[in-house]
């Protein structure tokens, strides 16, 4: 069984979509091992985003995830990792396909992609690494 981390981004807990996306989780038949809702620190963005310090959106990506709280998700499954990552759709909600995450309830914000409502984990070792960032717990 894979793990991954999903975290419902400060722009979908603010829409109201928390509820949704996790009906979409379950229905696609994963398990929800953890669930909390939380307002996230410098220093947990700071580990979480570490590959992206320095870059010209950095600052832009950390603000706005501190500009409201996030729900952060562990989910467990058969290709978890992968499976939610085709469930999210492709990162720029114009472009990505209906009956996905970000291409039924995203929207354009133009150059703020990173406001697509949805993060997964994009490998089994950074699954791994981000659970114990936002999860240590477990």
């Amino acid at each position: 069984m894979e793990r991954t981390l999903i975290l419902v981004k400060p722009d979908g807990v603010h829409r109201g979509l928390s509820g949704e996306i996790l009906r979409r989780i379950e229905a696609k038949g994963y398990r929800l091992v953890a669930v909390e809702l939380r307002q996230a620190t410098p220093e947990i963005l700071g580990r979480h985003y570490e590959e992206h310090a320095g870059k010209p959106f950095y600052e832009a990506l950390v603000e706005f995830m501190l500009s409201g709280p996030t729900l952060a998700i562990v989910a467990e499954g058969q290709r978890v990792v992968e499976g939610f990552r085709s469930l999210a759709g492709a990162t720029d909600p114009t472009v990505a396909a209906p009956g996905t995450i970000r291409g039924d309830l995203g929207r354009d914000w133009g150059l703020k992609v990173m406001q697509n409502l949805v993060h997964g984990s994009d490998s089994l070792e950074s699954a791994a690494r981000e659970i114990e960032i936002w999860f240590p717990e477990l």
